[in-house]
Parts: C-alpha cells; structure tokens; sequence
C-alpha cells in the first residue's frame, strides 16, 4: 500500500536545499537560521506523519472484511484492500495537509503499490431527488464547474494554495436510475501549468434515504483507466441498510435535500472544493512518501525522487459546501486484521 504526498516531501527537500549556498558564496549566520528553522520543520513534519502511520495500523482492516459505514451502510471490502477508518484516517490525512470534517469516514489503500487511494464519506443532508437527471447537459455542468473551481480559487490564494483549473471530461456525469448510483470525474491542473500530468478525482456516489455516501478515487489521470475497476468494485460493495435505502424513503417523515443530484456535480456546493485539491499529488515533483504494508502488519516509509510536475485533483462537494448540518458518528469494522496470511508487496523503488 502506498500513499504519495507532495506537501510533506517536498518540504523535506527544500530543508536539505537550504543547507546548499550559491556557488561562490559563503554561507551567511541567516542562511544557518533558516536551514535549522527548515529542518526543524522537516522534523516535526515527519514525527507528525510517523505518528499518523502507527495510529493508521492500529486499527486498519485488511479485506475481506465487513466495515459499518456510520448507521448507514456496510463495506464489504474484498480482498486486497485496505481501510483505515476515521480518526485514524483523519489524522493521516491531516498529516499529509489535507482538511476533513464530520462527514470523513475513512480511507481505502490498495494492498499492494499501486498509485491511488480513495476516502470514503456520508453527508446526511436527506433525500436527493434525482428527477434533474434526465435534464442534464454535459457542457453546461462542465461550465458550471469551471466557474466553481475559479471562484474557489479566491479561497485557495488566502490559504497560500496555488489556484487550479478544470480542463474537461475525464468521465462525463453518469447516473443509473436503477441503483441510485452516479459517476463523474473531472480532469484538473495547476492553473498556469502544463497537462503533462493531470490529476483526476473519480467520484462516486450511492443514493441512500438520509444523504449519499461518496466513493472518491484519487490518481493520476494517465493512470485511471487502469484503476477504473478498483472504483467499480468497491462502489458495488456499497450496501445500504434495511430502512436506509433509497426506495425507503417516506415523503411525509423524512427531510429532503436542499439541492437535486446535479449540485453533485457543479452546482453552488462545488465552489469551496476544499477536501482535496492541490495538497495530495500523485508522482510529486521532488519525491514520494510511501505508506508501505510489510506482512501486512508494518507500515514503512520510503521516499522516491521523482522530477515530474506534481498532479492536481478538482473534488466533490463536502458537507460544509451545502445548507445544511451533516452528522458524524462511529465507524467500526470487523473481519480482516494486520496478521494476514499473504501480506501485501511493498512497492519497489
């Protein structure tokens, strides 16, 4: 299992930098103060996300294993994955730079070293009427959400995060009336940047009586063709519970959302975009920092040097985005352990 953060390692690069002076140039009593201040940041960093990783394997689930979702659902997570539910997982991510909230329930990694991971989330903001579905234009969302992500990006600057820009399609908004289930994802990179390395986010939604629960892949866009049947599969191991399910629901008890299924994709939710972009890059421009599962009980670090631009992902709304409260709750698993009988590859640098 591998997890790659551009944040923390190119952090770590920049401290080793600062103790390089200029050609030609001795090195000044201030290039000596930032250096140590750069290595101790360096440091607190890495003790922030070793300390992340050991809370990570305490209490991940190795598939097979059946993970409730809050009191929603259950995961029937097959073999060869991984998940770390929340807090664990929202410590991780915090580590890695990223936000959660309430609606966070955990991430998945796969067992072995392939580059993706997806979190997992239930906003409970009611029913969601899906009539607006048979009314969609692709390019009107796509416009809708080109705006949003621009208009996002003022947030982003006050946040010291490079702005982001939407360049298209990477699946166009497919929903299946028949399982409550929607698919979108759009490709994104760093506003000004190259297309050379896009970052895609392949959302994945399950309808339920109280909100909808999300599937969100995380990768790199030349590599999700490849990592499509990974989303397929865990989104099928989606259950809802007897009395959570779509088909439950009761128009004289039970609220109904604010927004219909396009705010999903670009309606006004979308303009905070705030979970994921910029700060989780697959193939980081200076390095990688691999989470790796050895004998599926240890996880190792390994950092991996890479010169490539680092990618970014547009996301889906999070539950602050929208008029409304979501609810958290306690997530618990049971089946696969750590001491698995076949532990998973570490990755090879």
């Amino acid at each position: 299992m591998r997890i790659h953060t551009a944040r923390l390692t190119a952090g770590l690069l920049l401290a080793c930098a600062a103790f390089v002076a200029p050609a030609g140039h001795a090195a000044s009593s201030s290039d000596t103060t930032g250096a140590t201040a750069s290595t101790s940041a360096a440091s607190t960093l890495e003790a922030e996300q070793e300390a992340a990783f050991k809370a990570a394997k305490a209490v991940q689930k190795i598939g097979p294993a059946e993970i409730a979702l809050r009191d929603q659902a259950h995961l029937h997570l097959p073999a060869g994955y991984v998940w770390v539910p929340t807090p664990a997982a929202a410590q991780l991510m915090r580590s890695m730079g990223n936000r959660t909230d309430d609606t966070f329930i955990g991430a998945i990694f796969p067992a072995d070293d392939a580059d993706w991971m997806a979190v997992v989330k239930f906003v409970k903001e009611g029913y969601i009427k899906d009539d607006d579905a048979k009314d969609w234009n692709a390019d009107d969302l796509l416009k809708s959400l080109k705006e949003g992500t621009e208009a996002a990006n003022e947030e982003r600057a006050k946040r010291g995060i490079p702005g982001i820009e939407v360049t298209g399609w990477a699946q166009k908004p497919l929903y299946e009336a028949e399982s409550h289930r929607l698919v979108w994802s759009a490709l994104s990179k760093r506003k000004g940047g190259t297309d050379g390395n896009q970052g895609v986010n392949y959302n994945t939604y399950a309808l339920g009586r109280d909100g909808y629960l999300s599937l969100n892949l995380i990768t790199n866009a030349n590599d999700l063709d490849k990592y499509k049947p990974d989303a397929a599969k865990l989104l099928a191991a989606l259950q809802y519970d007897d009395g959570k399910k779509y088909a439950d629901f009761n128009a004289s008890t039970d609220k109904v959302a604010a927004y219909g299924l396009a705010a999903l994709v670009a309606g006004v939710a979308v303009k905070k975009l705030g979970l994921f972009a910029l700060v989780l890059a697959f193939f980081a421009k200076f390095a990688k920092l691999a989470v790796v599962a050895v004998g599926a009980a240890l996880w190792g670090i390994a950092k991996v040097f890479k010169k490539k631009e680092p990618a970014v992902v547009a996301t889906a709304p999070v539950a602050g985005d929208f008029n409304g409260t979501s609810t958290g709750g306690s997530t618990s698993g049971t089946g696969g352990t750590g001491n698995a009988s076949e532990p998973p590859k570490p990755p090879t640098a």
